[in-house]
């Protein structure tokens, strides 16, 4: 399910005497059954962009196209609503999302609010929590009980349990051990093999050159660039000194060895690129 941007701009407070420019003429796609990761430093507008996709902010003005829906200034609640059934939204305070008396009863309040019997939320539910490894043990303890890492794993299977078409990930893997962080990784490849167009916001580059199929860069209200990892973490470094971003581990290294007269064709996104570079003919050293 395609999301398209067209000329968003986004003010808090527009029309009044407090009005503030926060969106200045997005125009943007994610496309169906891709992994799109936004990036860019605090304040550039990233949270902002992506409560657009399920109508929590309106554009103040030009038009969001989810599928066949247009969210404009103008929309109404009954027309958001349809488009909620088909967004999965996981926030980046998972404490902000959770408020039920029990973990399974969290996971299940989406279904149900999308017109699943309970027993069929209950079922949705289940599954949920099983595929982000939520032990049994927790089901029926109430989700503040729980560490940090634990709520964003239940905020995640809340998000899934009503099979959304889209989900979005706000930094999903902040709170998460290095194992986390790869489970979770791998569930965002199985989403995208399920042809489910998901969308990450992250400030970690290694998750982003590693499962992203295209990355839009936020900076101060605007789209900087929107190309796929191989071409972005291979512009020039003062362009990511601009943006106040920063290059995977692997390219960050071979920035240091590049200043040691190592050539590279292209700079390598992982640690095994860097290594099979460095290993391979194609790289010199002085």
């Amino acid at each position: 399910m395609a999301i398209n941007f067209q000329q968003v701009n986004f003010s808090y407070g527009a029309g009044t005497s407090l009005e503030q420019p926060i969106l200045f003429d997005i125009t943007a796609n994610f496309p169906t059954g891709q992994v799109t990761a936004v990036v860019g430093q605090t304040g550039s507008g990233k949270s902002t962009l992506i409560q657009h996709i399920n109508g929590l902010l309106l554009p103040t003005e030009g038009q969001v196209t989810v599928a066949d829906h247009h969210i404009t200034a103008n929309t109404k609640e009954k027309e958001l609503m349809r488009i909620r059934e088909k967004v999965g939204m996981v926030f980046q305070f998972p404490e902000n999302q959770l408020f039920a008396n029990t973990v399974l009863e969290d996971v299940m309040y989406g279904p149900i609010n999308f017109g699943y019997s309970r027993s069929d939320a209950k079922n949705a539910a289940e599954i949920a929590l099983k595929r982000l490894n939520v032990s049994e043990t927790l089901w029926e303890k109430s989700p503040f009980e729980l560490s940090g890492g634990q709520m964003r794993r239940i905020a995640i299977a809340g998000a899934l349990a009503s099979n959304p078409d889209i989900v979005v990930l706000d930094e999903p893997a902040a709170g998460l051990d290095p194992r986390g962080q790869q489970e979770l990784l791998n569930l965002v490849i199985e989403l995208k093999t399920l042809n489910k167009t998901v969308i990450l916001i992250s400030h970690q580059m290694d998750h982003v050159a590693q499962i992203a199929d295209q990355v839009i860069v936020m900076h101060e209200g605007k789209v900087a660039a929107q190309e796929a990892p191989e071409q972005l973490f291979n512009r020039d470094i003062q362009w990511f000194t601009d943006m106040k971003l920063d290059l995977p581990k692997a390219g960050q290294f071979a920035e240091k060895l590049r200043q040691q007269d190592w050539q590279f064709e292209q700079r390598p996104l992982t640690i095994k690129a860097l290594t099979d570079l460095i290993n391979s003919r194609g790289t010199t050293h002085g």
